[in-house]
């Protein structure tokens, strides 16, 4: 009978540490992946391949933001990597005509106006969120494809600041940790230490328990969808000057590892449970994956594949494991 129960203990053991300490194994599972990109191509891992894949890994982690800040609530943004591509389209084309700081600002309000379009359909008409968010990115893919049409004589240019962003260096490090860093300090300081972060879990654990305690859940999906419009579109602008291409599709690649990146970071993609700390590690994570899969020579749908099927693995796991926990 000790047998049998000894095993049973040890999931149970095994998925309360899982959910209370996430980033813990990641980590170890990061580095893991590290040794064996060393292995496979002895001396790849040096300064210059670090700041290259930090850099690289920035744009999907703060994309990812999106996706682990709308799973607190046990919803999702599939609008998020078109909204980071209007973004990045608008200003292009508009830094010529308005400058610098006028084209950054009109980039964001179309980001701000897609992401209180996903919060009024989510919190107030109640449309599903994965619904919502995925008929919000057609709208705005069929409206950057009308936009396109009126400016495609003025022509496009990415801002050498938001170049020296996206791909300069200092002492070694990406540029793009200036942005980041703070960005990340904040929104973990948001999740942990603010209301807003703490109704978020409380959504996401239990939505008619938060609004029998008062909690007005529309105001807080559209505040929620609103941010991750926003964040959205800084990501695009970012982006835009890591590429510095702009096009229709631009950040579209990124929408499926930012979903990936929020799971494998220990997010739960039914709400209640997540940090971003542990999104940034699950984006690390894909990027060296991704430096396997080219050095593999493995083709984009193949990587596509495997993507799709790190989400169901991870979540399944999770599920088995934390379920009693």
């Amino acid at each position: 009978m000790s047998s049998m129960a000894d095993p049973a203990s040890y999931l149970t053991r095994l998925g309360r540490f899982l959910r209370d300490y996430p980033i813990i194994p990641l980590i170890v599972l990061l580095l893991a992946l590290v040794g064996l990109l060393e292995v496979m191509r002895p001396g790849i891992v040096n300064e210059r391949w670090i700041g290259n894949t930090i850099k690289f890994a920035i744009p999907l982690a703060m994309l990812a933001a999106c996706q682990t800040l709308t799973m607190l609530t046990g919803g999702i943004d599939l609008s998020a990597g078109v909204v980071a591509t209007v973004s990045a389209f608008v200003m292009a084309t508009q830094v010529g005509v308005l400058g610098v700081p006028g084209g950054i600002l009109i980039a964001l309000v179309p980001a701000l106006l897609l992401g209180l379009l996903n919060g009024f359909g989510v919190g107030i008409c109640r449309v599903h969120p994965l619904i919502m968010t995925l008929g919000t990115g057609l709208i705005g893919t069929g409206c950057l494809q009308v936009y396109q049409r009126f400016v495609i004589a003025t022509g496009s240019s990415v801002p050498d600041v938001l170049a020296w962003l996206g791909t300069g260096r200092t002492f070694g490090l990406p540029n793009a940790l200036v942005l980041f860093v703070p960005f990340a300090v904040l929104v973990i300081f948001a999740q942990r230490r603010t209301g807003f972060g703490r109704l978020l879990y409380a959504l996401g654990d239990n939505e008619n328990a938060a609004r029998l305690s008062g909690v007005r859940s529309w105001q807080v999906y559209l505040a929620l969808y609103a941010l991750s419009g926003l964040i959205a579109g800084v990501t695009g602008l970012l982006f835009v000057g890591l590429i510095k291409a702009p096009s229709l599709s631009l950040a579209a690649p990124l929408l499926l590892p930012s979903v990936a990146a929020a799971v494998i970071g220990g997010t739960s993609i039914f709400g209640g449970r997540g940090s971003y700390s542990g999104t940034i590690v699950g984006a690390l994570i894909l990027t060296v994956l991704t430096t396997m899969l080219t050095l593999l020579q493995m083709p984009e749908g193949a990587r596509r594949i495997l993507f799709g099927a790190i989400i169901l693995v991870v979540t399944a796991v999770y599920v088995r494991l934390t379920e009693d926990g």
